[in-house]
């Protein structure tokens, strides 16, 4: 069992047969009585994100997610096809489990597949990923003051709010799980 005290982002605990992944939390305390700890946590057969409240002390079981690592090849139609690199085995995931997972997939970029009893959940990305900006708006004479920002899309449709010396064709990287600009590539 796993103290909700110990909660972290990145572990994964079961609920009424449900297996969520912890987000972020947060813990309060008021007085003499146990900490409050609310984690924000995912859904791992729904996607939905909810905050769940415990009590400092209760516990929760865990679940043992699988990861495995695979290769993203092409979107075909509403799934994407991914291919195991050691026994080239592939396999498809419909595109419902990972809307936000798919601003950032990029052909032949290694993923991880996270699966529970033999049933696949989701894929986990890298935190951070080096795309090319293929559409830059040009800068804007006199918009210097307060960090200027303008809109780019990248490799992949997904558009996000650069600083304005990106130009078309730089590399950058970018957040998987924020889709926030983190440097130059």
């Amino acid at each position: 069992m796993i103290n909700v005290n110990n909660l972290k982002p990145g572990i994964t605990f079961q609920e009424q047969g449900i297996v969520f992944v912890v987000i972020s939390t947060t813990t309060s305390k008021q007085g003499r009585g146990q900490p409050n700890v609310k984690a924000k946590v995912k859904n791992m057969f729904t996607g939905a994100i909810t905050v769940k409240s415990y009590t400092g002390g209760d516990k929760v079981k865990p679940a043992f997610v699988d990861k495995k690592e695979m290769d993203y090849l092409y979107k075909a139609g509403s799934e994407i096809v991914l291919m195991d690199s050691v026994s080239y085995d592939q396999i498809q995931i419909p595109s419902e489990k990972i809307q936000w997972e798919k601003n950032f997939l990029i052909e032949g970029m290694k993923i991880k597949v996270r699966s529970f009893n033999d049933k696949i959940l989701d894929i986990e990305l890298p935190a951070n990923i080096s795309m090319e900006v293929i559409e830059a708006a040009e800068a804007v004479k006199g918009n210097t003051a307060n960090n200027p920002q303008k809109k780019v899309i990248v490799e992949t449709g997904f558009e996000l709010d650069v600083p304005m010396f990106i130009k078309k064709g730089a590399k950058i990287i970018v957040s998987s799980e924020s889709g926030k600009y983190q440097g130059r590539a």
